[in-house]
């Protein structure tokens, strides 16, 4: 059956380039991507709307607007109001139409636009009533046991909040009934442990939401890392087995944090490099 994509934009940020490209020098990096006073590159946060039959699927969140004013302004959060609610509105859906909502793990800058938007002396409410929430169980796991290092990068409570709603499918499998055959799940733990990644099945070849594994073009070339990634080298490999195979199986890589790209066919350059071709910057309606 085929599936009617969208691109989702959720509220964007503005982060640490050394630290969004690990041990690469700025030298190098600073070729693909522009820097602002603050050594800070632009990212968006973008969701995935997939129309499958008279399901409506929502891949991740993106960061939302629930962050109070001081966090919003250390976190380089640009809008005030809550996008991802807009963007959703303008792909002719709303929060509540969502059945099923895929996280491949739970860092606040993927899972925060479940949540309301901020309010003074109010805390922020859980969105998407009607949604089925599926997470990997190891990704659940590690936001409701944190390491020292990463425990800034979930949002407190937020795990309450989605166990209670009694709507949570926490996956280990390759496959969830919700879902069917269409949508294959694999682990990837080189950016955090139990990141679960989506392989959608469509008529030009597969699909894969590539969350923090590969956040944007510039982390296709195989060596580039984030500074927040917990397992540099297990990401270089796990990333290297995706690739190889997406190129064999003539599938494309969809982008959260690229503000110019959200989905390319994986290939190779003249040198060997790993990179995309017949890159999109928006999806709406493309039936695949």
């Amino acid at each position: 059956m085929t599936k009617q994509f969208y691109s989702i934009l959720g509220n964007s940020q503005k982060l640490d380039g050394g630290a969004m490209f690990g041990n690469a020098p700025k030298a190098l990096w600073q070729r693909w991507v522009e820097v602002d006073e603050q050594n800070r590159i632009d990212l968006v946060c973008r969701a995935l709307l997939v129309k499958d039959g008279d399901k409506n699927l929502l891949f991740e969140t993106g960061i939302g607007a629930f962050f109070e004013p001081k966090f919003k302004d250390r976190y380089g959060v640009q809008e005030d109001e809550h996008v991802l609610l807009q963007s959703l509105a303008d792909a002719g859906v709303s929060h509540e139409d969502i059945d099923i909502l895929v996280l491949s793990h739970l860092h606040f800058d993927h899972a925060g636009g479940l949540l309301s938007k901020w309010q003074e002396d109010k805390e922020p409410e859980l969105l998407f009533p009607n949604a089925e929430f599926i997470i990997g169980k190891e990704a659940w796991e590690r936001a409701n046991n944190p390491h020292p290092r990463d425990k800034a990068s979930f949002i407190p409570g937020l795990t309450d909040l989605i166990e209670q709603t009694g709507r949570l499918h926490l996956i280990e499998g390759e496959h969830s009934a919700l879902l069917g055959d269409d949508y294959r799940f694999f682990v990837s733990n080189g950016h955090t442990p139990g990141m679960l990644l989506t392989e959608i099945t469509t008529e030009q070849g597969p699909v894969v939401f590539a969350a923090d594994l590969i956040p944007g073009v510039p982390w296709v070339h195989l060596p580039i890392t984030m500074g927040y990634d917990r397992f540099p080298e297990n990401l270089i490999e796990e990333k290297k087995l995706l690739l190889d195979r997406l190129i064999e199986e003539n599938g494309q890589l969809y982008f959260t944090h690229d503000p110019e790209t959200c989905l390319g066919k994986v290939t190779k350059d003249e040198k060997g490099r790993f990179t995309t071709e017949e890159n999109l910057k928006h999806l709406v309606n493309r039936v695949m």
